[in-house]
């Protein structure tokens, strides 16, 4: 069974009132979900932060930062707007992607924006912000279907 099976069989499982965390892994792939959720019922969740994490370093040809981060760009296609690159810090070894466009409500704009650490982690969270003057910004929850955290949980650790 992949990680993204057993994500999907747990989800199926998980009845969350409240911010709640399910943790999954899956020992063959070597990767952990952890999916903190406001609300989750028999169809999805109110997603707070999801985080991927590889328990050791990729064997033989690991892909660089700068190619998982492009790939992911590519790849994910599940949420409300496609992902770009923003920015690779290769002395930090963290990549940053947001939200291509953000979607505009008004004067208020919601983003994603994930966070890859090395080869090792990968970090997923919505934000709402404003425009100047107030531009502040703040975390926000985002609903998917377990479905759709599934193919998320998949597209973020897919080797190719």
């Amino acid at each position: 069974m992949t990680l993204d099976d057993i994500l999907r069989q747990k989800l199926a499982d998980w009845q969350a009132a409240g911010r709640q965390t399910l943790t999954v892994s899956d020992q063959e792939s070597g990767w952990t979900v952890e999916l903190t959720a406001d609300r989750a019922d028999q169809v999805g969740c109110l997603v707070w932060e999801m985080t991927l994490r590889r328990a050791a370093p990729p064997a033989g040809d690991a892909p660089s930062l700068r190619d998982w981060a492009a790939r992911i760009a590519r790849r994910v296609t599940g949420l409300l707007e496609p992902l770009k690159v923003i920015e690779v810090d290769l002395p930090r070894g963290e990549a940053l992607l947001r939200s291509d466009e953000p979607a505009h409500r008004g004067d208020d704009l919601f983003y994603y924006e994930v966070v890859l650490r090395g080869a090792r982690e990968a970090n997923v969270r919505r934000y709402h912000g404003a425009r100047p003057p107030n531009a502040r910004r703040k975390q926000v929850s985002f609903a998917l279907t377990h479905e759709a955290i599934a193919k998320l949980a998949f597209d973020l650790t897919a080797d190719k």
